[in-house]
Order: C-alpha cells, then structure tokens, then sequence
C-alpha cells in the first residue's frame, strides 16, 4: 500500500515535543481562532483526538463563528462535527488521521434514509454521518490549510483491495468528508490521502469553493451531488480505482435536482499511479494488468435524476485514465455545456462520452431526458486505446446540438478488419460506459441517434494503420464536417443519414448528402 514515511511520521512526535509547541501561532494568535491543544487534543497519532477537536468546534460556534486551528502533529479521530461560521484549519505538518473503528469506538452511525428512495442510489450515495468530517444542513464553513486528512481507517463501501471490508457496520466510516444541504462551503489547500468511497461527498450545497487540493485516493475523489454555484479548480486527483472529480445528480434528497453553473478549471485528474505516490512524489505507476480498471476522469454520472445544466470544463488535464463523460440515464436534462482546452494522453475507453440513455433508476413514471447543446472546443487526445468516442442516443430520444471544433484525437489502431462490420447493440437499459456497447467499428468517433453534429477542424490519426472508418454515423441527421484530417481509407461510414456534408477535408472531395443514406464516403 502507502509508502512508510508518512506511517512513520504519524508516530514519531512524541509527547513531549507536541506540548512543547505553541497552541496557537502568532498570526493566529486573534480573537476567533482558538487551539485544539486547549481542548485536550493530543496530536501523537495514538490517543483519539476527536472529542476534543469537536469541543473546540462547539466552543467557536457558541460565540458566533471563528477558526479552530489543528497545529502540527496526527490526530487521530473518529467522526469531526462541522459547525456554521466554523472554520477548520489544518496547519502544515498536521494530520487528520481516520482511526481503525473498534469493537467499542468508531464513527457516527449512517442516519436512517427513506426506505422509499433507498434503492435509486448506492449506499454511499444515501449517507453522510458516517464519515471522519461531516455537516448537515450548515452555513459558511470552511476546511483550510496546508495539512493532510488520511483516511486510513475508512472503508472503499466494497470491501475490496484489503481497505475495510466491513464497509456498512455499526463504527464503520467511507467518507472521509460529507456534506449535505451546506451553503457557503470552502475547501481549500490542504491534501487527501486513501479518503475511502468518496474523498468528498457533497450533497444539496450550494455556493461552494474547492480550490488547490491534491487528493491521492482509493475510489472517488470529490462527488459533487445536486449542488449549484460551485467552483473547483487547480486541483490534482489521482483516483485509479474510480471517478476522480464527478458531479451527480441523484435522488439522495428526495427529489431530482438538478446539479448546475459548475465550472472545473485548472485541475489534473489521473487513473494510473498507485495510490499515494502522487502525494509524496515518487510517481509509482500501476502494474500493466491493472489497465482494465483505470477510472480518473471527469465525469457528469452516473446518477442522473435531477440533470447538468450550464456546465464548464476548462484547462483541465487527462493523464492515463478514462476520458471526459456526460451521462444521463435516469430522467434527467444535460444541456448547455462548455468544455475547452483539454489535454488527455493514454485514455482509456473513448476520449469523449456523451450517453442519453434509459435506465430510469429513480420513481417510476418520469420521463427519459435529454441532452442537448454541448459544446467541445480545443482538445488534444494522444495515444487513447482502440475505442473511440461515443455520442449515442435513443431511437426515440436522440441527443442534439453537438459541436466538437479544432481538436485532435489520436489513437493506437490496429483493429482487426472484423470490427470495421460490427453493429453494436442499443443497451437502452444498460450502465453507460463507453464499453456498453462492446468494441465499436469506428477510429475516431461512433455517433448514433444524434440530431444536429457539427465538427470543424478535427483530426483523426491513429498510431497503426485501422481498417475501420474515422468516423461513423448511424441515424444521423444534420451532420457538418468542415477541416477534418481523417485517415487514409474511409472517412465516413453512414446508416441512415440525412442531411450530411463533408467540406474542405484535407485529400478529400467536398461531399453533400440529403439522403437518407447509407454506405461510405
């Protein structure tokens, strides 16, 4: 697992040393911010440190708000309970260290759920209590500083790869920071280690500001549920078992709302170092038989019952891991997306992953969505594997206004001349994963079940030479592709097209089509 310095770290200041540091430092030294020394904390990784970090917290709220400040040292803890007005800050060299539950101490209890809506999420998803960090119902909290929150003792909520496998017990904990129906949240500089299933749960918040974090984590990053007004930049997540930044959409509340005006900017999001060798630098890599399981990415998912509406993805960077998804599968709207200037290198499973789909996981009766007016502006994709990007709708639902400008997609090729022939299954029903429909007989990009699909200087290229088209289109109307760079062979495989035309492709004749048509071009 983890490399042993930081174990060692966590033990070796002793007693005598902690209290020998001062409670509070000069800067902090104010009205309104107070020590958890003065509370009884111990800072030496081995007595629980909670109950007094969360009198300090009470303290602070009963005079009206402040910052509790958690000087250097581990603390080891069980459930921290947030505040309003409570600012947390972790100082550089502290430690927030999530104890192994025993048979007489461990974390909040999950509070009860409905067991009405119970089955439209995971379990995860239902629960916040039964983390190291949490708050409910709060206003104008932060959680600050340079220091690091470990999560050593949560559980994935699996019980897989040898963290906690008891994930739902009396004690247990998989969060190692929830938050529900919150507004006014800050999160900010400080570092995440082995947060369990989500590093950050944030449920209903509204207004919330997560800025230059660095999560090294054993399943997903931040999950960023029915929340608005958000802003998450300059952070770095390495998340090879799961999603690394990933808002949602689900029926955890009660009712389907909607997740918007989001934008991510500036982060770097990986699938493929081992789990805490990005936080301490050595940059250890995944074994090769790990490469089916690289997750890392950004993705609008898979819970979808309330929607994603004015989204912004920016400046951001893929690094061996799964590419950029919007999914909507159980009812609710995607519609009025940005994304510009990505980078992704060694993607996994399709650079671009846009699913309508009818899983309807949620009450019974609601309409399938929709998704609409997504636009994709200045992506640089190199050395993704053989799948390409999928645009895929449903017959009767058909996703619509897709732009997708001055952009380059690279790929290994290489497909057996088999795949240029196969028809993939509609999976209505299905999980949406890019590999839902198996492999895919196209290079570059498979759209299906799409009404108005604009492409303007994209190119295609491929490591070694592929059978398959570039690009291939099936119930396609309205269809502009205008500067493509395409591989040698064919550019376009159509089924069913109506309206399509190809202009300006470099060693290419312009081509217009009102069909309906089928056949190659």
């Amino acid at each position: 697992m983890f490399a042993t310095p930081l174990d060692r770290r966590a033990l070796i200041v002793g007693s005598a040393a902690l209290s020998a540091m001062a409670a509070v430092p000069a800067f902090a030294a104010g009205e309104g911010w107070t020590s958890v020394r003065r509370y009884g904390a111990k800072g030496n990784g081995i007595a629980i440190d909670s109950d007094a970090i969360n009198r300090a917290i009470d303290s602070v709220a009963t005079k009206g708000g402040g910052t509790v400040y958690i000087p250097p040292g581990t603390y080891a803890c069980y459930t921290i309970r947030l505040k309003s007005r409570v600012t947390l800050y972790i100082e550089n060299g502290a430690t927030l260290l999530a104890a192994a539950p025993t048979t007489t101490r461990g974390y909040d209890h999950a509070e009860p759920i409905d067991p009405a809506i119970a089955g439209f999420q995971d379990f995860g998803h239902s629960h916040w209590r039964n983390s190291l960090i949490w708050g409910e119902g709060l206003h104008d909290i932060a959680i600050l500083g340079g220091g690091l929150i470990w999560g050593k003792g949560l559980g994935r909520g699996d019980g897989k790869d040898n963290w906690l496998s008891d994930p739902t017990g009396p004690g247990t904990a998989n969060k190692a920071i929830g938050l529900k129906n919150c507004h006014g949240v800050t999160l900010r500089d400080f570092r995440m280690l082995e947060g369990g299933w989500f590093a950050i749960l944030a449920t209903g918040v509204d207004n919330m500001t997560i800025d230059n974090l660095l999560i090294d984590t054993n399943r997903d990053g931040m999950d960023i549920d029915c929340c608005r007004n958000v802003r998450v930049r300059n952070c770095t997540v390495n998340a090879p078992w799961d999603d690394a930044i990933c808002p949602k959409s689900s029926f955890a509340l009660g009712e389907a709302r909607i997740t918007e005006n989001v934008t991510i900017s500036g982060c770097v999001v990986m699938g493929n170092y081992q789990v805490g060798s990005v936080l301490d630098g050595s940059w250890r890599r995944m074994p090769p038989a790990f490469a089916p399981k690289i997750h890392g990415r950004i993705k609008c998912g898979t819970e979808s019952n309330g929607g994603f509406r004015n989204i912004t993805v920016t400046n951001c960077i893929f690094e061996d891991s799964r590419g950029l998804a919007f999914e909507t599968v159980d009812g609710g709207v995607i519609e009025d997306i940005a994304v510009s200037n990505m980078t992704m290198r060694g993607i996994v499973d399709a650079p671009i992953f846009l699913r309508l789909g009818k899983r309807m996981r949620g009450p019974a009766g609601r309409p399938i969505g929709s998704l609409k007016r997504v636009m994709i502006d200045n992506v640089v994709s190199s050395g993704a594997n053989m799948l390409p990007s999928v645009i895929a709708g449903l017959a009767d639902h058909p996703i619509e206004d897709i732009a997708i400008s001055d952009s380059h997609f690279h790929h290994v090729g290489g497909a057996p001349a088999s795949m240029a022939t196969r028809r993939p299954p509609e999976a209505e029903l299905g999980y949406p994963e890019a590999t839902m429909f198996g492999d895919l007989p196209a290079t570059g990009f498979f759209a299906r079940h799409v009404r108005g699909l604009s492409m303007r200087g994209v190119a295609v290229t491929t490591a070694a030479p592929d059978p398959r088209p570039a690009i291939r289109l099936d119930d396609v109307v309205d269809a502009d592709f205008a500067g493509m760079r395409l591989p040698a062979g064919v550019g376009y495989s159509l089924d069913k097209v109506r309206a399509f035309s190809s202009v300006d492709a470099r060693g290419r004749s312009d081509r217009r089509i009102e069909g309906p048509f089928t056949g190659t071009v």
